[in-house]
């Protein structure tokens, strides 16, 4: 889904913020920002001020229906001082690296090839939330993360993770879409399984790395064959993460 997002906005933050940037400059975008005209949308951007030096892709495109290009950019630069850089984009196996790439490979379960082209496991943090019940029912306690719409990338499915609550990172199991086995539910969770943790963490904020993708969503025909399996993929983490 092109509206997802990889990053939430603190979370680039934080990255610049490890890279010693010494300034970052979030902008509103809305329908109405897109819709300028290429030169209204650099006057919005630089308003208060025209950088000496600009590094885009060579594929940026910016304004209404996407006019603005890195030509136009440079020379719209050149008249205010300032020098345009356009590169190339990293390519892996003869093809670009996008988020659009990256997008589509985590929707369709891809993680491990996506973390490949990210260098880096992708994650999700979200709001821990009283959930269903049956995990602990059954043994396994869950984690319910309450995540922003926007940043559900990542497809449905069992996946092999590191949680990271107050900074340690432990290994989990992973629950992403509806529980189909049971008739009553009708939402699509995160329902996340520490290893070796014992914790109320209800109201907490914690970060989920996916690793490995495990087994597809199912119906299972009883409790039994649901707890097995569930069962199973907790020691595939235990033995591989």
């Amino acid at each position: 889904d092109r509206l997802k997002k990889l990053m939430a906005n603190e979370a680039r933050i934080a990255k610049l913020a490890e890279l010693d940037v010494d300034a970052v400059v979030v902008l509103p975008f809305s329908r109405e920002f897109a819709a300028q005209s290429p030169e209204d949308f650099l006057n919005a951007c630089f308003g208060g001020g025209v950088p000496r030096h600009i590094h885009i892709g060579s594929d940026f495109h910016f304004g209404r229906k996407a006019a603005g290009n890195v030509e136009s950019l440079r020379a719209w630069g050149a008249a205010r001082g300032m020098e345009v850089h356009g590169h190339e984009l990293l390519a892996e196996g003869g093809v670009p690296v996008t988020a659009t790439r990256i997008r589509h490979l985590l929707g369709e379960g891809k993680v491990r090839e996506a973390d490949e082209l990210l260098g880096r496991a992708w994650a999700l943090s979200g709001t821990v939330r009283p959930g269903r019940g049956e995990g602990r029912d059954f043994g396994f306690a869950t984690a319910n993360l309450e995540v922003a719409p926007i940043m559900m990338a990542i497809g449905e499915g069992v996946y092999a993770c590191y949680a990271v609550v107050d900074g340690q990172r432990y290994k989990a199991a992973v629950n992403v879409g509806v529980p189909a086995t049971f008739a009553d539910a009708s939402t699509a969770n995160i329902e996340v399984h520490l290893l070796d943790f014992n914790r109320d963490i209800y109201g907490d904020a914690i970060e989920v790395e996916f690793v490995e993708w495990l087994r597809p969503m199912r119906v299972f025909d009883s409790l039994d064959e649901l707890i097995a399996t569930v069962q199973g993929n907790i020691a595939w983490v235990r033995e591989n993460l």
